[in-house]
């Protein structure tokens, strides 16, 4: 990313020109496009784009080049975001017991591969209040009841104290209520395995085992209100073996769930994603 820049998502219905429009604009100001990413979903006849913009050599005020879009923005009947160039969002994570998707997710803050900062780390067990302690990260214990309610008020008293922007659900074994997944809408990101809704409740890998499965995967996606059903960010795979195990069944699993959620966060952070109703649109990097 450049020192001083902005990220511009925008969509809107398709035309003739778009991309000759948005990037004159910049080019106008004198900003330098770094990254002209777009797509055109040609079934339903809508544009979308990812910009990155380096503003060191504007002719205006960065706030005026900002506001000043919006004239442009509008003839387009557009929706779009911008977000300055450096930043760090601030992150929640969910645990239960499980522990390598926020393993995955400490490391990869570590090595400054995606922009957070980890407010905090939040379980429903103690399992993970180690891994907090030693990260020096705090950890909340809000146990979470037959009656559900007063434990996810909890939850979210602390999302709001800490500002939180991104709330990801790290193999967090519990089913977040509407009420909570709307106020954190296209801020709310999941990891399970992919035997859903086939291998549903307690023991999903033996029983996927049984019936011999040849493919065993993860899905990243947003939280929405109808459980596992929020737009996907992205996917990984593997190819099971007659002669894999239960647990190499679980060691692929592991391995699918921490690429595709770290993939996920990463696109998220980075102003990669564009949501369009049930669908993603992810512009990689």
């Amino acid at each position: 990313m450049t020192r001083e820049g902005l990220i511009l998502k925008i969509d809107c219905p398709d035309r003739p020109g778009l991309v000759a429009r948005i990037a004159g604009y910049v080019s106008d100001h004198e900003g330098n496009l770094v990254e002209f990413n777009q797509f055109t979903d040609t079934a339903n006849q809508k544009f979308f784009a990812r910009l990155e913009v380096d503003t060191s050599g504007l002719d205006v005020e960065t706030d005026d080049f900002v506001s000043g879009f919006g004239t442009l923005g509008r003839a387009l009947e557009a929706r779009w975001h911008f977000r300055r160039l450096p930043y760090r969002m601030r992150t929640a994570v969910l645990v239960t017991r499980t522990d390598h998707c926020l393993n995955e997710i400490l490391w990869r803050a570590q090595l400054g591969e995606v922009p957070v900062d980890i407010t905090s780390i939040i379980g429903n067990r103690e399992d993970c209040g180690p891994i907090a302690e030693k990260a020096g990260i705090p950890f909340h214990l809000v146990e979470i009841g037959e009656d559900r309610e007063p434990g996810f008020r909890k939850i979210e008293k602390l999302l709001q104290e800490q500002s939180v922007d991104l709330v990801v659900l790290a193999r967090f074994m519990q089913v977040v209520p509407g009420w909570l997944c709307g106020s954190y809408e296209g801020r709310m990101i999941n990891i399970h395995h992919s035997f859903l809704p086939a291998f549903a409740g307690a023991n999903p890998y033996r029983k996927a085992f049984e019936r011999g499965v040849k493919l065993i995967g993860a899905p990243c996606h947003y939280v929405t209100e109808d459980l596992d059903a929020g737009p996907i960010i992205d996917q990984e795979v593997e190819r099971v073996q007659h002669y894999h195990s239960v647990h190499d069944l679980i060691r692929l699993g592991r391995d699918c769930e921490r690429s595709a959620l770290a993939k996920g966060i990463r696109y998220h952070v980075h102003d990669r994603i564009i949501l369009d109703g049930h669908r993603a649109i992810v512009f990689p990097d």
